[in-house]
């Protein structure tokens, strides 16, 4: 297994200083963050989907190497609940398409209020083109049953396993032959930094359940503090403890920031 090892964004306030030196424009943080990371998870597609052009200028700016997992946009999973996926789906792709060889993994969150529906997941998946890798994360319970599971299955679809205050909050199913792991906040010091003992843990669990030639991405959502860098260089190493083949992440130790938000 190949651990793609990144973050859920790149532009937040609280890493100047803590990972982009004072003498790195923000205008310049892209190219910072993917000479030091291989792979990002890009969020704020979910919020507003950017234009194609802006995915071409991503495109652009990174190493050949790179790999962007997109988002989808919160149009499709929280105010449309995946009903009539086409457009929305279609629009997405479209969008991020310009990214070309670099687009990755499509990760559809769906709301903690939506409870399951396994013919309308099922729907929404076969929307997406056959050569799409979605990852979906699911976060009402009633999702975990195993009609749903075979839905992901039978798409090659991935369940996000998502790991949250350091606790699993979603089965460890294998529903594809590809992974996709979230790491949500921890409870380390200062918060929401993870502990490193946890990391040490989840990366073994990752190692015995997933076979070595199956790529996993992970990434770290606890920008706080500039946590999230801090915990991906802690994971990498211990993917490294267990043996794991792993993506580039920054050389040396990433102190945590002070907050600059409450």
């Amino acid at each position: 297994m190949r651990v793609w090892i990144g973050t859920s964004g790149w532009q937040y306030a609280d890493w100047r200083a803590a990972f982009y030196p004072p003498t790195v424009p923000q205008g310049q943080w892209l190219e910072h963050y993917a000479a030091r990371f291989r792979t990002v998870e890009l969020n704020n597609s979910f919020y507003r989907l950017p234009p194609r052009s802006r995915f071409e200028q991503w495109a652009r700016r990174t190493p050949d190497d790179f790999v962007v997992a997109v988002k989808a946009s919160r149009y499709l999973s929280h105010m449309k609940r995946l009903r009539d996926p086409d457009e929305p789906v279609g629009r997405l792709m479209h969008s991020a398409g310009g990214l070309g060889d670099k687009l990755g993994p499509v990760l559809v969150q769906l709301p903690a209020s939506f409870k399951v529906d396994a013919a309308r997941l099922a729907a929404a998946l076969e929307a997406f083109p056959d050569q799409a890798r979605v990852a979906v994360e699911l976060r009402d319970p009633t999702w975990f049953c195993e009609p749903v599971r075979a839905v992901l299955a039978e798409r090659n679809a991935a369940l996000c396993l998502a790991d949250r205050d350091e606790a699993w909050v979603t089965p460890r199913w294998r529903t594809a032959d590809w992974g996709y792991t979230r790491f949500h906040v921890g409870r380390g010091t200062p918060r929401p930094c993870y502990r490193a003992a946890t990391l040490r843990v989840r990366a073994g669990e990752l190692a015995r359940a997933w076979p070595a030639d199956e790529p996993m991405f992970a990434f770290f959502n606890n920008d706080l503090r500039c946590c999230a860098v801090r915990d991906a260089v802690a994971f990498a190493r211990a993917c490294d403890d267990h043996g794991l083949p792993r993506t580039r992440v920054p050389a040396g130790d990433v102190a945590p920031a002070a907050a600059n938000r409450p």
